[in-house]
């Protein structure tokens, strides 16, 4: 599958797992389109590499898929500095 992005190091978007009792549940956001086989293929691969790997008992592994694209990324850090930058917001209310 070289070529296609899936054995490349191009990014294709972010999981996010979450380990309950009995299932696993992931969110996978890809920034493009795949062919349904390249997906499944995918999906089959964070098995592998990430689900299975923790060693923890499940019955089904359940996956919601989005595409979207990044547009950016924030933290408590970005915020403070917005706020120190544009003054507190509350100080004016009620004046």
């Amino acid at each position: 599958m070289q070529g296609n992005g899936l054995q490349s190091n191009n990014r294709l978007g972010t999981v996010d797992i979450h380990f309950t009792t009995s299932a696993v549940h992931g969110t996978l956001i890809l920034e493009r389109e795949l062919e349904e086989a390249d997906l499944t293929k995918l999906i089959e691969q964070i098995d592998e590499d990430l689900v299975l790997s923790a060693d923890m008992p499940r019955d089904d592994f359940l996956v919601s898929v989005y595409v979207g694209k990044d547009v950016g990324f924030y933290s408590d850090e970005y915020f403070a500095e917005e706020n120190t930058e544009l003054g507190d917001f509350d100080d004016d209310e009620g004046r």
